[in-house]
Parts: structure tokens; C-alpha cells; sequence
């Protein structure tokens, strides 16, 4: 569903924030959005720090103007009840409006209009019943002739723009379109949640059964924070934002400390917008990759041949998807490579995808591997993307 109010925030909202706000910038990634999966189907993990990589946009007078409004099909959010009926909420919103700092008058007003939403808390559980992981059903999710052909179209229109991101970044093309087309089928399904009610439901009203309760509760009431940031700076109305049920917004579902972090104004108009510019989407998930050390022209993975009984598979394993294993290191626990991949020059990770019933796969993940669960810390994610990119990609190729 397309969002029918899409924000934009300036270039220099998002570079003031950055200085005043660095405490409230620190993420802790820990997605499966299933927003992308972390549960968000579309929203984006939440990252650990990283450093900004910046961004020169030509115009450098860009000023602090409301957002465009730009209209799309009309439906209706999920309603709930006041979240004001909390009285931890009042209190926050005062000591909140001090420390960051905002009006208070104007934060006291903006949280007595925000509902709380039990779909969101709903939403954010893991499963009674766990299903096993099967990647062959989650790559059918995204790996589909609907969205290969509209990433087709995308980068086919797009075509200068990812040129000049992968020239600007060192980060594919391909790489770029993969996110955009998971996260959002190419800004086709936004989210369609406001961002204030699923924020200040998850900040005050986290579900204590999570098993990380008290973790992921802080983290929604920082982006919950850089929200009212956002939109207070920029004059954007806060009840006028949709987006996932996790809060993420625009093509590339960035949270709003993502946006105020990494996002870029790459169409050079003053603003940046993540909704309405897919120049700006571009932009920004290219400069995110760069920020986590993304490596020009390094493979993402590798085939990988395991014997059993001959292959230290507690040993591969413990570092999970983090890339640890020298080449040598790595086959010398058996693990098997061939090719490009006796040379690689970094480390390796030994990336495990469970066939629900059926014996799992892998592969050998390299650090742009690692880069791109940054983004949602799944390793099923990352292969979706991958794959995705792969597969348009071999559509643009085609379309010569």
C-alpha cells in the first residue's frame, strides 16, 4: 500500500541532529524485520553504531521546509486507544522535551494523540508455535517473477542514479535494487501504520513476554525520541507519517535514527526524502552500506562442500555469521572451497539455511556478506537480497 502522506526532512535537520543527538543514535541490529525479517516483512533492523560516512549534496542552503504532501490510495491505519491513558507517557514526554531539546507543549500534544496499537504488540512476538526455518520458502517470498520484473523497471528508470551510487559508494547496483525490492517492492508497500502510534505503542507498551523485553522497549522509545526529532525540526505533521509496524518509513525502511544517521539528499533538492525520491532512497542505502564497511568489488559468498565427519561444524558455527575464518583457517576445519575462493584476502563466516525437514545449505559468507545483515540481522535475509539482486540484474542484462 502506497502511504498517502509521505515526510520530507532537510538535509540539515538530519546533520543537526547528528550532532546533538549522538546518544540517541546507537542501535543494537537485531532484526529478522520479519521489518526485513525482522518482523517487519519490510522495516529495517535496527543497526549497531557506525560511523557516518556523510554526504555533499550540491545545494548547500537547504532550509527546513514542511513536507510535500504526495497522495496515494486511501486506507485506513490501525486504530487503538489513547496512549495517553499511560501516565508513564506524560512524564516522559516532559523530561523527553527537556533533554532533547523540544517544545514542550508541543511534545505533551503530540503523545496525547498517539494510540497505542495491540496488532503492533501483537506483531512483534515470535510465534507460539515456531515454524522451522526453510529457505526455500522464504527466498519464494521474494525471489518471484512480480518483483524481478518491477526491479527490472526500477533500475531501468533508475539506471544514471545507481550508476552514480555505486561510483560515489562502491556499492552495487544490483546491491541497491535487492534492498529496495525486499524491503518494499520498490516503494509499492510502505507500511501503512502511523509511525507515532506503532513507536509509542512499542516504547511504553513492549510485550513482556518478548525474551528481550527490556532491550528492544529502550530502543523504540530512542527511535520513538529521534522521531519527534525528525518531525519537529522539519515541521512535518507527526500524525501525517506512515509506515511499518515497527516504525521504518519510506522505500528502504529506515528508522528514524537511520534517517537522521545515514540517509542522504542524492537527487539534490534541499531535502531529503525516503518516500516520494527514489534518487534519495538510492543515495541513502548505498551510504548505509558504505558506513558498514562495505568492500568494492568483494564477493558476498562462496559455494562451500562439508563432509560429514571431516568438517569442526561446532567450531564453524560458534561465530555464527560474523566472518572470522581465515581461507586457510577455514578449510583446514573442513570446509571445502574452490576457485575465487582459495584466494580470497578476508575473513569467513559459514553461513547455515535450514531446508525446514530437508538437510540445510551453505555457504561461505565474506564481510559484504556480514554488511548486508547490518541492514537485518538474518543470514536468510541477506541471501534474499542477494539473489534478488542477482536475478534483476541478469533481467537488465537480458533487456540489451
Amino acid at each position: 500500500m502506497m502511504t498517502p502522506i509521505h515526510p520530507f526532512f532537510s538535509r540539515q535537520v538530519s546533520q543537526h541532529l547528528n550532532a546533538v543527538c549522538t546518544g540517541l543514535l546507537s542501535l543494537a541490529l537485531s532484526l529478522a524485520w520479519p521489518q526485513v525479517a525482522q518482523a517487519q516483512s519490510t522495516a529495517t533492523k535496527p543497526a549497531k553504531p557506525a560511523q557516518h560516512a556523510g554526504h555533499q549534496a550540491k545545494k548547500k542552503t537547504a532550509q527546513v521546509r514542511p513536507h510535500r504532501q504526495r497522495m496515494g490510495p486511501k486506507t485506513s491505519a490501525p486504530t487503538g486507544m489513547p496512549l495517553s491513558q499511560n501516565p508513564d507517557v506524560s512524564l516522559w514526554a516532559q523530561e523527553a522535551a527537556g533533554r532533547l531539546p523540544l517544545d514542550p507543549a508541543w511534545v505533551e500534544k503530540t503523545m496525547r494523540r498517539a494510540q497505542r496499537l495491540p496488532v503492533v504488540e501483537k506483531l512483534v512476538l515470535p510465534p507460539i508455535s515456531p515454524v522451522a526455518k526453510d529457505w526455500g520458502a522464504y527466498r519464494a517470498r521474494f525471489i518471484e517473477p512480480v518483483r524481478i520484473q518491477a526491479g527490472l523497471r526500477f533500475w531501468m528508470k533508475h539506471r544514471a542514479t545507481l550508476e552514480r551510487a555505486e561510483r560515489e559508494y562502491g556499492v552495487p547496483a544490483a546491491i541497491v535494487v535487492g534492498i529496495i525490492g525486499v524491503e518494499t517492492l520498490y516503494g509499492q508497500n510502505t507500511g501503512n501504520f502511523r509511525v507515532l502510534d506503532a513507536l509509542g505503542t512499542l516504547a511504553f507498551h513492549f510485550p513482556q513476554a518478548h525474551p528481550r523485553a527490556a532491550e528492544r522497549q529502550a530502543f523504540f522509545r530512542s527511535e520513538l525520541e529521534q522521531f519527534l526529532l525528525l518531525t519537529s525540526r522539519s515541521g512535518a505533521d507527526p500524525l501525517a507519517i506512515r509506515g511499518s509496524y515497527a516504525g521504518a518509513l519510506g522505500l528502504p525502511q529506515f528508522m528514524p535514527s537511520s534517517w537522521a544517521k545515514f540517509a542522504v539528499d542524492f537527487d539534490g533538492d534541499g531535502r531529503i526524502d525516503l518516500f516520494g525520491s527514489p534518487a534519495d532512497a538510492i543515495g541513502s542505502v548505498a551510504n548505509y552500506f558504505k558506513a558498514f564497511q562495505w568492500r568494492p568489488g568483494m564477493a558476498t559468498h562462496y559455494p562451500v562442500t562439508l563432509t560429514p565427519g571431516q568438517t569442526d561444524m561446532d567450531s564453524l558455527m560458534a561465530p555464527d555469521i560474523l566472518p572470522t575464518f581465515s581461507v586457510a583457517s577455514f578449510v583446514g576445519k573442513g570446509a571445502a572451497l574452490e576457485g575465487a575462493a582459495l584466494t580470497h584476502p578476508g575473513p569467513l563466516a559459514l553461513i547455515e539455511l535450514r531446508n525446514g525437514s530437508n538437510p540445510p545449505s551453505y555457504v561461505a559468507g565474506t564481510e559484504n556478506f556480514y554488511a548486508i545483515t547490518r541492514y537485518n540481522w538474518s543470514s536468510y535475509y541477506a541471501m534474499a537480497v542477494i539473489e534478488l539482486a542477482e536475478a534483476v540484474a541478469r533481467e537488465v542484462g537480458n533487456a540489451h
